[in-house]
């Protein structure tokens, strides 16, 4: 997947991709097979609809009137460097009267590709089309002769060929609304939203369909600075072809800005209840005597200080948050005595549902305290990891998953949902092979 967006070189610093796709061509076979029925619907319309009055004088009886539409193929195959291939046969059932009917072929063959229009949204284009029009001879006839092409019929008058092909794109489950979807912004938290925007219009190689997008988070309406530039993301080609309908992508640079904006946002910053109370520290702190004289429960209230800091190495996937916990007590009024910067160390889970990415943070592999202010006199390390840190190692991972727990949307178009998910962590980017899936329609 070298290619995977290595090979768009970025016209400027900013516009970098840090994720994408590849629609492969088994992926492609996919939406040919769940697009059929579509097809054959809107042809259906198009073709069965009553034909205008004539005004000719000629008796109603001897017009042709399309009784029956099939569609026996559909397919979308990938040419390299250029676009796809829509091949459809349509079988039609004709009568000029009561007793006369006639089985007709009607054949498509259209050039598709994605392009990318002014207001940057993908848009699915026709570059050509050819329909063709032939006569199925009756059973009787049919040992003696092949289909042959129909001329001038009234039924080449009844189907209008030029509008089918001005509008052969709608025959696929995915025009230009659902193309536009894949831009569209998605909600994390209440104040934060992720959006994939298409850096350019997709290339096509053999491997499928290649679409380099670039994230950007917003906090409370407002896009929120990278907190480091991307580096242009690029992958190693797979072995061989994939067996997925679609392969997404992700750089670690897409981890480390997802959890910027949370940051950002304030979602990181997280209350922690500790089992201890101010009685129970005096016991171990003297100066806590005078400080409180009733017995009140002791809060942990961390805070971001710096931007989290995500890794990838081979199947794994850690986070390094940097905190700043101020230790107090009373709920209605807390009165902080105590500051600690705590460093945690944590291995992420990612997991997909539907068309979320869900990352929860695991195992803690690593936490270290220092002392960065104190009301109470000097306390010693051991001491303050002894007193704090059961309720850091267990309450702030849990709390975490409590702001990650919706999952964060990924790059999707309406009315598909993934399946068959695989996922694969390899040293600065996250790879998830996944299939397609039609959702069923409600109502």
């Amino acid at each position: 997947l070298s290619i995977l967006l290595s090979l768009l070189v970025p016209a400027h610093t900013t516009r970098s991709p840090d994720c994408g796709g590849i629609l492969t061509p088994s992926g492609l076979r996919y939406l040919a097979e769940v697009s059929k029925p579509h097809a054959e619907s809107v042809l259906r319309k198009d073709l069965m609809a009553p034909p205008a009055p004539d005004p000719s004088p000629t008796s109603p009886s001897s017009r042709n009137q399309i009784i029956s539409v099939k569609v026996d193929k559909f397919s979308l195959t990938l040419i390299p460097d250029t676009g796809m291939r829509l091949s459809i046969e349509v079988d039609l059932g004709t009568t000029s009267a009561p007793s006369t009917t006639k089985e007709m072929r009607l054949s498509i063959l259209a050039d598709l590709h994605v392009e990318m229009n002014p207001e940057g949204n993908l848009e699915l284009v026709t570059s050509d089309c050819k329909p063709t029009l032939e006569e199925v001879e009756s059973t009787e006839e049919m040992d003696r002769s092949a289909p042959h092409k129909s001329s001038g019929s009234d039924v080449d008058k009844q189907i209008n060929v030029e509008k089918i092909c001005l509008e052969v794109s709608k025959l696929l489950l995915f025009p230009n609304e659902r193309l536009m979807s894949l831009a569209a912004p998605f909600p994390i938290t209440p104040s934060c939203q992720v959006q994939y925007l298409p850096l350019a219009a997709p290339m096509y190689s053999e491997q499928g369909i290649i679409i380099s997008l670039q994230t950007t988070f917003q906090v409370a309406g407002t896009v929120i600075p990278l907190p480091v530039s991307p580096v242009p993301f690029s992958m190693p080609e797979p072995a061989s072809s994939s067996p997925s309908h679609l392969i997404l992508a992700f750089s670690k640079h897409f981890y480390t800005s997802l959890f910027s904006a949370l940051e950002e946002s304030g979602a990181l910053n997280v209350s922690l209840l500790s089992s201890l109370t101010t009685a129970t520290l005096a016991e171990r702190i003297t100066q806590m005597g005078s400080l409180f004289q009733e017995d009140l429960p002791v809060v942990l209230q961390a805070v971001t200080r710096s931007s989290p800091h995500v890794v990838l190495e081979e199947d794994k996937a850690i986070v390094k948050l940097f905190l700043t916990a101020r230790i107090g007590a009373g709920s209605s009024l807390f009165q902080s005595f105590l500051s600690v910067n705590v460093d945690v160390t944590a291995r992420l889970q990612l997991s997909v549902m539907d068309t979320r990415m869900i990352i929860s943070v695991a195992a803690v592999e690593d936490i270290e305290l220092s002392l960065a202010s104190s009301d109470v006199g000097p306390i010693l390390a051991a001491l303050l990891e002894e007193l704090f840190l059961p309720t850091i190692r267990e309450e702030v991972p849990a709390q975490i998953n409590v702001v990650l727990r919706q999952g964060v949307f990924l790059p999707h178009i309406a009315s598909f949902t993934y399946t068959d998910v695989n996922i694969t962590i390899h040293k600065d980017y996250v790879l998830i092979p996944c299939n397609l899936q039609l959702e069923a329609r409600t109502g």
